[in-house]
């Protein structure tokens, strides 16, 4: 059992710190009970989550492993650089979902998020990063607007 380490552990710790403001904020709004559930309730309940998933991963989470200590290369360099193509993908799709969303409709922000935060990475085609898109617009258009009933229209102007 690996008890932690490096990134893991700042990563399970960020995960807790912002889970416990969500849980802290949530509490302001008022709990309620099971039954008569208040505002504050659910991001109670995600931060406290929140909270046990990041102390869990801060605890228990793995570090990956290299190959063994006689087969290392010695040029290659052990920590890899920052993967930029990433995280300006997923930037972009967050920022085009909230562009979106507000001005084209619910169906666009959600392909355009999904289909730009897939290309971030760099084993995935374009025509992969499509059909993830067509799939999870499917998938989030039934559970947003027709299940939940969210008040963001599917298509501007509709």
């Amino acid at each position: 059992m690996n008890f932690g380490g490096g990134r893991d552990y700042y990563a399970g710790g960020l995960i807790a710190l912002i889970g416990a403001g969500a849980a802290y904020e949530g509490s302001t709004y008022g709990i309620g009970s099971l039954s008569q559930m208040g505002s504050g309730f659910f991001p109670m309940l995600l931060g406290v989550g929140m909270m046990l998933t990041g102390a869990a991963i801060a605890l228990f989470g793995t570090e990956a492993a290299g190959p063994p200590a006689g087969l290392q290369d010695p040029h290659h360099d052990a920590a890899p650089g920052v993967d930029w193509r990433a995280w300006i993908a997923v930037i972009a799709g967050v920022c085009l979902f909230m562009s979106l969303a507000e001005y084209a409709g619910l169906l666009p922000a959600i392909f355009a998020c999904v289909f730009i935060s897939a290309l971030g990475s760099k084993t995935t085609t374009w025509k992969e990063a499509l059909a993830l898109a067509v799939g999870v617009t499917a998938a989030g258009i039934a559970l947003f607007a027709f299940a939940l009933k969210v008040q963001i229209p599917i298509l501007r102007g509709m």
